[in-house]
């Protein structure tokens, strides 16, 4: 019987524990004996009732996160790709003349906000409802592809897992790295879905190609996805290839696995398909950048690539292991003891969980046919340890670089210890913790909104007819995406000669004299002698204000702000 046949729809799955410990043909995901009829058996309206739970569901954790993601103003790095995207909604598809970050988000949520804005209209909630939209998508997904081919409670159980442990950020920090501005955790959604392809499609010939296609959009996007997408695909296929070629060892026979000589090469078509569709994936989507610029579209910045040093390593560790926690809303170092703390330390129940998920995926690696298992196992892995031996940020708040763990050890999580709970009769303390989730959630989404830019200094900008100028890159494109445009703010950057247009999420246009007139310059007195931000770097610029543009005709001190104004078009001075 071909592998097809042994896989193909409406054949009776044996139990999980059933499966023979090291066999290459058993079924990836059989569903639990003691499950309810297959999903293809389900009647029209139980479908329908599913999918309006599920709908409903969405519904209210959208709902949630909009509102958590309020709790944290937007910054200009959410703003810049809302402004990116509002240009592609008006007709500049390539982004013409854009500088863009090392990270594009062009094929990921840069098309979702375009969809946000044309209901939306421009404004700093587009930031927030992008936000909510991508981790409801990334919750649903991940309890989709943690329930797998299960039925009946253990479905169930499996899907509730993998989504209650991704259900309720931490605030602050947690919800500023999780829902806000597009990050390495949207990344992990069009990942998610390619591997539910691989999930539910099975063997067929088609679906190689179709993942090699997703990934390759997506990794256009952030490369990211070469360690949580394209080398567990590759190295998992490959392996599974060597295994179905390779003679198995006597030693390593059961009685449902007899010693077999090596099968022929053609028998591993699938792995090797898709091991040819992540090498394909790779060369075309660190090209596609490239050939969207010749045609005269945006440019990127070439992200820094270093290794740690030795010396750093014990605090990297450290790092890692708050990152962690930060990502599964646990980070309990720094607070005080109170209720809303006691839900936080409640969470170091999903860290131990996620754990657990990962080390069963690790122990049963080599002989499990589960291919998505092995595939977020590896993904996990290879994401952590690049963020631990990478030169990164000294905060927790960089974690970002390793968020797809979260998502991934949540789905391992579900998929193999939810049969394990069940039999340990741990259903109701698992329940007890979910509700903990909830309310926590609900005390996270109950809070009370920040202001997205300073409402007195826009107020008084208005009201002077202030509505070009220049700033650091952190107050320039917030303030024009929460103004929704009608006081436009250009990042402004510092060289030898004097101050020069920004080159970091900018838009060449903006410092056309011919276009535009640029009138004061937007100082952050929090900072004295600093504009602001270039980039990601402070800098002191009264002395190229000075001899770029000369004496300013008047001065203004609005709260934490200095608003310098001249009467001439400054964008003039700028060097180029």
């Amino acid at each position: 019987m071909s592998d097809t046949e042994r896989e193909g729809p409406g054949l009776p799955q044996p139990s999980s524990g059933a499966v023979a410990a090291g066999t290459i043909d058993a079924p990836a995901d059989p569903a639990p004996a003691t499950g309810g009829p297959p999903p293809q058996d389900w009647p029209l309206p139980r479908r329908l009732a599913g999918a309006g739970l599920v709908a409903a569901a969405g519904l209210l954790l959208f709902v949630c996160y909009l509102r958590m993601s309020s709790t944290v103003p937007s910054n200009s790095d959410g703003a810049s790709n809302a402004l990116q995207a509002w240009d592609m909604l008006h007709g500049n598809l390539l982004l013409r003349g854009w500088h863009l970050s090392d990270v594009s988000f062009y094929t990921t949520e840069l098309p979702e906000y375009m969809l946000v804005e044309a209901v939306h209209g421009l404004g700093a909630g587009v930031v927030h409802a992008g936000a909510a939209l991508t981790y409801t998508l990334l919750v649903l997904l991940a309890a989709a592809l943690a329930k797998g081919r299960a039925t009946g409670v253990e479905a169930w159980t499996r899907m509730l897992l993998a989504g209650g442990l991704l259900l309720a950020p931490q605030l602050g920090v947690g919800t500023q790295v999780l829902i806000l501005s597009p990050d390495h955790v949207g990344t992990a959604v069009p990942v998610l879905v390619t591997w539910l392809l691989l999930d539910r499609a099975g063997r067929r010939r088609w679906v190689p190609p179709v993942v090699g296609l997703l990934l390759a959009w997506t990794l256009a996007a952030d490369a990211i996805v070469l360690y949580i997408g394209i080398f567990p695909l590759l190295a998992v296929s490959l392996a599974r290839a060597y295994r179905q070629v390779m003679p198995s060892q006597p030693g390593g026979a059961t009685p449902r696995n007899p010693p077999q000589s090596g099968r022929p090469i053609s028998h591993a078509w699938f792995e090797l398909s898709l091991a040819a569709a992540a090498l394909a994936a790779t060369v075309a989507g660190l090209k596609l950048p490239g050939v969207i610029h010749a045609l005269g579209g945006y440019s990127v910045t070439p992200a820094p690539q270093s290794f740690a040093l030795v010396t750093q390593m014990p605090t990297r560790v450290w790092q890692v292991l708050g990152g962690v926690l930060l990502l599964f809303g646990a980070d309990f170092f720094g607070l005080r003891l109170s209720f809303g703390t006691g839900l936080v330390l409640l969470h170091l129940a999903g860290v131990a969980l996620a754990a657990w998920g990962v080390c069963a995926g690790v122990r049963r690696f080599l002989r499990d046919n589960d291919l998505v298992v092995q595939l977020l196992v590896v993904g996990a892995i290879t994401v952590v340890a690049a963020y631990l031996f990478a030169r990164g940020g000294g905060q927790v708040g960089y974690s970002h670089e390793m968020a797809p763990a979260l998502p991934f050890a949540a789905v391992l999580a579900g998929r193999l210890l939810a049969g394990r709970l069940i039999c340990a009769r741990l259903l109701p303390v698992a329940a007890v913790v979910l509700l903990g989730y909830a309310l926590t959630l609900a005390g996270n989404a109950a809070q009370r909104p920040a202001p997205d830019a300073d409402p007195g200094l826009t107020s008084f900008l208005a009201a002077h007819h202030l509505r070009y100028g220049l700033s650091g890159y952190w107050q320039a494109d917030e303030i024009t995406l929460a103004t929704g445009g009608a006081i436009a703010v250009r990042d402004v950057q510092v060289n030898p000669h004097g101050l020069a247009p920004g080159l970091w999420e900018s838009q060449e246009s903006w410092y056309d004299p011919r276009l535009h007139d640029a009138n004061f310059v937007l100082l952050f007195a929090g900072r004295p002698g600093f504009l602001g931000e270039a980039g990601l770097t402070p800098f002191s610029a009264a002395a190229q204000i000075a001899d770029s543009f000369g004496r300013p005709a008047v001065a203004y001190r609005v709260g934490r702000y200095t608003v310098l104004v001249w009467r001439q078009n400054l964008l003039r001075r700028l060097q180029a």
